[in-house]
């Protein structure tokens, strides 16, 4: 039986990230996380280990690191806390699990794959997905671990409006982390966690924890992740729509993703961008802003990193 090839791709959010707001020494920074974040997921996939926890391997370290808008660096909603959402999806039997409005959750990805994993649920939120991550022994953080000076100020500019900001104030920045992989047997896999917006309010939730809107997988079509401004992504069905096109009207993956991304969330006014992996390795990492976090590895093992416009 023949093996297939072992594919890997993430992203750590989308928008308006420009060049001249990026030290060297920054920029360094997201490279080398992205980098962690690739061959934390690859050496799964390389020994064999299904899809599934590659991409929530890869997820994790994104979300251990305070420059990504997830997990330890997620942002302060209006009351001074931090609300996450994470969601997964297999393409072998398109189970699902999916969390939001969690607090003090180290891992929400990890949470997600909880859910999944029990036949009996998709989707927990608040106090119940608080209740569900002790029963298994999902690890929790003190409120000081989310705790970074920059989310703070960010919060502290905005917290006497009603506005909710994009994860930075001087930038239309995405900040949603995600990954999608192909393992040796063929089988899809997707994730998507985020802290959703600065100084947000009533429990607002995105579409990074919703099946079908944030992440998508079907070993028939692709598996996707999405990172972009919520409300748009959800009300377009991104990431299903993608594998719909592909399914329905015979598009490639990059077609299917470029329809969606350049064409139909443009028309709707929606920014940012997927990635996405089909079962033959194919990758596709599209976006409508100027730039996102992003990289890829193929079975040959070599990682590949971007920010702005360039190959990756």
């Amino acid at each position: 039986m023949s093996s297939y090839p072992i594919t890997l791709a993430i992203h750590g959010g989308a928008g308006t990230i420009l060049p001249e707001h990026l030290t060297p020494a920054k920029e360094q920074a997201y490279h080398q996380a992205l980098e962690a974040a690739l061959k934390a997921g690859y050496a799964l996939l390389a020994e064999g280990s299904d899809s599934l926890l590659a991409v929530e391997a890869a997820v994790r370290v994104l979300e251990d690191s305070d420059l990504f808008n997830a997990g330890r660096g997620s942002v302060f909603t209006s009351d001074g806390t931090h609300e996450m959402e994470a969601s997964m999806m297999c393409g072998r039997t398109l189970n699902a699990g999916a969390v939001a409005g969690v607090r003090n959750i180290k891992n929400p990805v990890t949470l997600s794959r909880h859910v999944l994993d029990n036949p009996d649920y998709v989707y927990l939120s608040g106090d119940g997905a608080a209740e569900f991550a002790r029963l298994h022994d999902v690890v929790e953080e003190p409120d000081e671990y989310f705790y970074s000076q920059f989310r703070y100020e960010q919060w502290q500019a905005m917290r006497t409006s009603e506005k909710m900001i994009l994860d930075h104030s001087d930038e239309r920045k995405f900040g949603t982390v995600g990954a999608v992989a192909l393992d040796l047997q063929g089988n899809l896999a997707a994730a998507t966690s985020t802290g959703g917006l600065t100084n947000k309010q009533y429990g607002r939730i995105g579409d990074s924890s919703v099946v079908g809107a944030g992440v998508y997988a079907n070993n028939e079509t692709c598996a996707i992740s999405c990172t972009g401004y919520g409300e748009f992504f959800l009300r377009g069905v991104v990431a299903y729509d993608i594998s719909c096109l592909m399914e329905y009207k015979g598009l490639s993956l990059q077609a299917a993703a470029e329809k969606v991304i350049m064409e139909k969330q443009v028309a709707l006014g929606g920014e940012g961008g997927v990635i996405g992996v089909d079962q033959s390795g194919e990758l596709a990492l599209v976006f409508n802003s100027i730039g996102m976090y992003r990289g890829k590895i193929g079975a040959e093992g070599k990682t590949q990193v971007a920010i702005f416009g360039e190959n990756a």
